[in-house]
């Protein structure tokens, strides 16, 4: 099992959208691929075509001591999704206090699910450190971080580059962490200007191509289904699709040393 923990610094860079483009895409490669949500917001099963009204989820199971499994539905694409589930606040505040006492909650639970040695587990997380950012970063084999090609994501790259060096990078489990740009808008020389700045900064780091902005991403989530089912020809699917061969390459890589970005 290889575990990919999808992170960003900020809201609003199309994290969600990514993640659930990722995992159809490697799902479609032929891996056994679950789709886990560890975002409150409880989003990514709008990607897979989930129930609005399902109230099931990683969330509600681990608050009643019910199985994963129990709530773990068939979504398009053939993923296995797993999502946050409905909680009440006084609930999500019971949860958010079991992450921070059982640092290693998430994943003592991924091996429960006794997933063979080629599957992939791709989990999104909210912006920012929170506690559930830290547990996906405590299971994670690699760990895309997603920004925006503007002034904004370039500053806060510092930011979520320190949370993956604590969690993530001293496990000897973690591959690395690779920068993923998205939304870019190649008739703004803004967004041309700083994916340059940024491809100098990461260098190897970074995916070496970019998610360009499309119509048929915002299109996908109003039908309630990822990008690559609705439209696959589209340009945001074969960036998907580039993307997605760069992670396989880094997944299937030993563990090797890392540079800070910082």
């Amino acid at each position: 099992m290889k575990v990919v923990s999808v992170v960003s610094a900020k809201g609003g860079v199309g994290k969600t959208t990514l993640a659930a483009n990722l995992a159809s895409v490697l799902a479609a490669s032929g891996r056994h691929v679950v789709a886990i949500d560890l975002d409150p917001q409880n989003a990514l099963r709008l990607h897979f075509g989930v129930p609005l009204d399902s109230v099931d989820g990683v969330s509600r199971t681990t608050l009643t001591g019910a199985p994963w499994q129990s709530a773990m539905v068939n979504g398009v694409d053939d993923v296995t999704v797993l999502a946050f589930g409905t909680l009440t606040i006084e609930e999500q505040r019971h949860f958010e206090h079991h992450l921070d006492e059982n640092p290693l909650w998430f994943a003592h639970g991924l091996e429960a699910l006794q997933l063979g040695p080629a599957d992939i587990v791709v989990v999104d997380t909210p912006p920012g450190a929170s506690a559930y950012t830290r547990a996906a970063l405590c299971a994670a084999n690699f760990a895309p971080n997603v920004v925006l090609a503007d002034a904004a994501s370039y500053a806060a790259i510092p930011q979520m580059q320190r949370v993956i060096d604590t969690y993530a990078v001293p496990r000897p489990e973690f591959i690395g962490e690779g920068y993923v740009i998205n939304q870019v808008d190649p008739s703004r020389q803004l967004n041309k200007d700083v994916l340059r700045v940024l491809r100098d900064m990461l260098g190897e780091h970074m995916f070496p191509g970019a998610i360009h902005t499309d119509e048929g991403v915002s299109e996908a989530l109003a039908c309630n289904t990822t990008v690559m089912h609705y439209d696959p020809l589209c340009q945001a699917s074969a960036d998907m699709r580039a993307c997605a061969a760069w992670l396989l390459e880094a997944l299937d890589t030993p563990a090797q040393s890392r540079r800070s970005v910082a």
